[in-house]
């Protein structure tokens, strides 16, 4: 004799069926220790997702440091508005290195860490990682692509505005490009931009740094883009 489900049961049912289709990696983190994530986030990352349950979401960060700093620039932006998103640097198993579109939401402001449900997308093969960079210059990289300035990128990372644009003068270099314009645009992976691509894009750079203001303001106008 068959059992019937009850509406509630059909419902969890329903649920877990929505988490593990997703068409991006999910996961529900608690402290920052992955409590459960479903076989797309584990597929992006080269493990099975029964491997990740439990363990700290380090292990995915290309360092320790980019893992903590990280997490000290989301923490207020998640207790002022339990969202947050970025696109940034991730590691897989086997030490590949690809760009990732991550967004969060926490469950408490108070306590934006408690309980969290994180969504990723692999989005190398639009903007693939062609150049080996220091920790540094990755998270100076990330924050760059968002229009900040070096003085909005040293108060993020702790860092002077000197030596934000030290590093950045590297990243000009290893890019072989000669302007923060065409540094960005090979950092979002848009290659053979003519002039006049590039124009749009400094005009499109001016008009965010005019619409968006800094710190919280600037990342909630990134979120409703």
């Amino acid at each position: 004799m068959t059992t019937m489900k009850t509406p509630a049961q059909v419902h969890a049912d329903d649920l877990d069926l929505t988490f593990e289709l997703a068409g991006v990696g999910l996961c529900i983190a608690r402290e920052r220790v992955i409590e459960r994530c479903n076989a797309l986030f584990g597929e992006m990352f080269g493990y099975r997702a029964e491997e990740l349950a439990g363990g700290s979401m380090a292990r995915l960060y290309p360092s320790r440091d980019e893992f903590e700093h990280t997490g000290l620039r989301a923490a207020p932006v998640l207790a002022a508005d339990r969202r947050y998103s970025d696109e940034r640097i991730m590691r897989r198993q086997d030490g590949t290195l690809f760009w990732c579109q991550v967004s969060g939401r926490a469950q408490r402001r108070d306590r934006p860490y408690a309980c969290a449900v994180w969504t990723f997308a692999d989005i190398s093969a639009q903007r693939p990682v062609e150049r080996s960079l220091t920790g540094r210059e990755r998270e100076v990289a990330q924050l760059l692509v968002t229009g900040k300035s070096s003085k909005e990128i040293g108060r993020a990372l702790g860092l002077s505005p000197r030596t934000v644009d030290g590093h950045r003068a590297r990243l000009l270099q290893k890019f072989d490009v000669t302007s923060r314009v065409a540094l960005i645009a090979q950092l979002l992976g848009w290659s053979g931009l003519g002039a006049r691509a590039q124009s749009d894009i400094q005009s499109a750079a001016s008009e965010i740094r005019s619409l968006a203001g800094s710190g919280v303001e600037r990342a909630q106008y990134f979120q409703s883009l």
